[in-house]
């Protein structure tokens, strides 16, 4: 039971503040923004919805709050700090997160462009990609 509370601990936060960004125009020249799509794992097949809000931190970081579910039922969140580096309208990017028990360190390397969110990620038990598109 604790673990499934630590899972969706952060699921009221996240849903209210994608709530809230829902009424900031997308603007498609920057990263910031609501982004969905889904996550697939390329070591063991799983897959599920992804949903991320992007700000800025200067202009070369940003903040990633990914919102994750897992076989239709669980979720879970976590945050990734982006390094950026723009090159015309994509942005290049990458960063990492210590998951803990959830899998450890994870690193992200991708890019964005428009509305088209492209990500692989690794670890030392899983490696996969996501794709989401801005909404």
């Amino acid at each position: 039971m604790v673990f499934v509370m630590a899972l969706t601990s952060g699921c009221s936060t996240f849903n209210r503040e994608w709530r809230a960004a829902s009424k900031i125009p997308a603007a498609t020249n920057d990263l910031a923004g609501r982004w969905q799509g889904s996550w697939v794992s390329e070591a063991n097949g799983h897959s599920g919805k992804l949903r991320c809000l992007i700000s800025r931190q200067r202009e070369d970081a940003y903040a990633a709050r990914f919102h994750a579910k897992f076989m239709k039922i669980f979720s879970f969140g976590y945050a990734v700090k982006l390094e950026t580096k723009r090159t015309g309208d994509t942005f290049n990017f990458t960063g990492s997160a210590d998951l803990g028990a959830l899998g450890g360190v994870y690193r992200y390397e991708g890019h964005a462009e428009g509305t088209n969110f492209f990500s692989t990620y690794s670890s030392k038990y899983d490696h996969g990609t996501f794709q989401m598109r801005r909404l």
